[in-house]
């Protein structure tokens, strides 16, 4: 059984953070679309007051036509349902399910729509993943609305994870998409639940952490957990290209004995080119007592953080694009309870994935090297061009 030192909490008035810790709230891990999915069309399904909805990825398919109908169900029977999408991660919704959401009252905006020549600006992107019903309930994870995430019967889509949330952290998650929501010029009040209750008994103490380009809540609070972690520091994500900073405090743990372990994509993944850029960092992981273990069964889309007891899952992936250009959020928990839950999550992965060795490692050939150099050239050639 793995035991964990409890660490000291963290301070609840932290201005450097937008929203505080809180305390009464109940966390449910959902695995995997099969879980959450039904939980959300659930949670819908029953909304009284308002729906809302801001999310990345929202495609045309088998698994939209789902979420559409709950929306506009919610919508003729007087519930408010606001619907934000990001522009870019909308493209393929098609244009007769947008006429569907808008016929039934669905009010529905997109955030920075695509535009010709301004090249800089359309990098900036939504990638957000939340929804909140009614104050009562709010999800969020790594999840959009496409058919990859999908897992029904013989289909097997992406492996990802939505935590379901109850209590006072509720009302930061729909604070958040309120702000994001006026920013999209939208001037009636949305009718929020102000007055949501702590639970009793075994509750877990929560923090909403968001980023924003001048706002780098979520890359500060996983600087200061990989400082302050004693046994272990286990990452899921789907994109790898870490800044120095993290890498070197990765490093840093390992040395210092903490087990560290990374879950990332091997063979299925959705951007190929990211990984090979990725994989560049993995010598000097390795050899510093990094373990490295490469999902194989499909493409592990999760972004999951694990330090001791503290948890952080939510939209945000380990690579300098998401922490640089996206509007991300995710959900932190100190508990030993949900922190028992993702390290069984964990270990499921591990035993499902092929591990890196750096003698192995060294050994590979010159044309994964090759990959490995020409991508991470073109990923600094990016990043350096967006910066100007």
């Amino acid at each position: 059984m793995w035991s964990v030192k409890r660490s000291a909490p963290m301070d609840k008035k932290d201005a450097r953070y937008r929203y505080p810790w809180r305390d009464g709230n109940r966390f449910e891990l959902l695995v995997d679309g099969a879980q959450y999915f039904p939980a959300m069309l659930e949670a819908m399904g029953k909304a009284q007051h308002y729906v809302l909805l801001e999310i990345y990825l929202f495609e045309s398919g088998r698994v939209a036509p789902r979420f559409i109908k709950a929306l506009n169900l919610a919508a003729r029977r007087g519930v408010r349902v606001c619907l934000l999408l990001d522009d870019f991660g909308a493209r393929h919704l098609q244009q007769q399910d947008r006429q569907s959401l808008l016929q039934a009252g669905v009010e529905l905006q997109f955030y920075n729509p695509i535009r010709y020549g301004a090249l800089r600006r359309n990098l900036f992107r939504d990638h957000r993943k939340l929804l909140v019903v009614d104050g009562q309930y709010a999800f969020t994870g790594g999840s959009g609305v496409t058919d990859e995430f999908e897992n029904d019967g013989d289909i097997l889509g992406w492996h990802e994870v939505m935590l379901r949330i109850q209590g006072p952290v509720v009302a930061d998650w729909q604070d958040l998409f309120a702000q994001s929501w006026a920013r999209q010029h939208n001037t009636q009040p949305l009718p929020l639940r102000n007055d949501i209750e702590a639970f009793t008994g075994h509750t877990q103490t929560g923090r909403l952490t968001v980023n924003a380009p001048t706002r780098m809540e979520i890359k500060r609070s996983l600087l200061v957990q990989l400082n302050q972690a004693e046994q272990r520091i286990w990452i899921a994500t789907a994109y790898f290209i870490p800044s120095w900073k993290i890498r070197r405090r990765l490093r840093k743990a390992a040395r210092q004995g903490v087990d560290v372990r990374l879950l990332l994509p091997g063979k299925h993944t959705d951007h190929p080119a990211v990984r090979h850029a990725g994989r560049r960092y993995y010598s000097r992981l390795l050899r510093s007592g990094v373990r490295i273990f490469e999902y194989q069964p499909r493409f592990v889309h999760a972004k999951i953080l694990l330090c001791d007891d503290w948890v952080s899952i939510g939209s945000s992936n380990i690579d300098r694009w998401n922490l640089r250009w996206n509007l991300e959020a995710n959900q932190e928990v100190r508990d030993p309870l949900l922190a028992t839950q993702v390290q069984g999550l964990f270990e499921q992965d591990f035993s499902d994935s092929n591990e890196m060795h750096y003698r192995n490692w060294s050994q590979r050939p010159w044309y994964r090297r090759w990959q490995e150099n020409f991508w991470s050239l073109v990923a600094r050639w990016v990043e350096r061009f967006s910066q100007r």
